[in-house]
């Protein structure tokens, strides 16, 4: 069984995810195998609130150039957790507001 913080890599940090942490969602990057039920689990263990709703995105592979290398980057699944009205928020992303 995978552990919380296997489920729970970091959290995504952008202007569109601040923006988001008013209406109670949270952005955090999560291995492409997980599913919603593990992520809300994972979260609500982690951070000790209430979770509404999961929405996930899958993020492609892009392709970069370094000179005349050429290469791609890594896929990677990016998990939006809305919580509750009720609940409390993330400390964690109290400090960015």
């Amino acid at each position: 069984m995978k552990s919380v913080y296997d489920i729970i890599r970091e959290p995504v940090i952008t202007e569109a995810s601040i923006k988001n942490m008013q209406d109670k969602k949270y952005t955090f990057k999560v291995p492409c195998s997980a599913n919603k039920v593990e992520i809300k689990k994972a979260v609500e263990e982690a951070f000790e609130v209430k979770v509404e709703k999961v929405y996930t995105i899958t993020m492609k592979r892009k392709t970069k150039r370094v000179g005349y290398n050429v290469g791609k980057t890594a896929a990677w699944k990016k998990a939006i957790v809305k919580l509750t009205p009720d609940s409390k928020t993330i400390e964690f992303f109290d400090s960015l507001m």
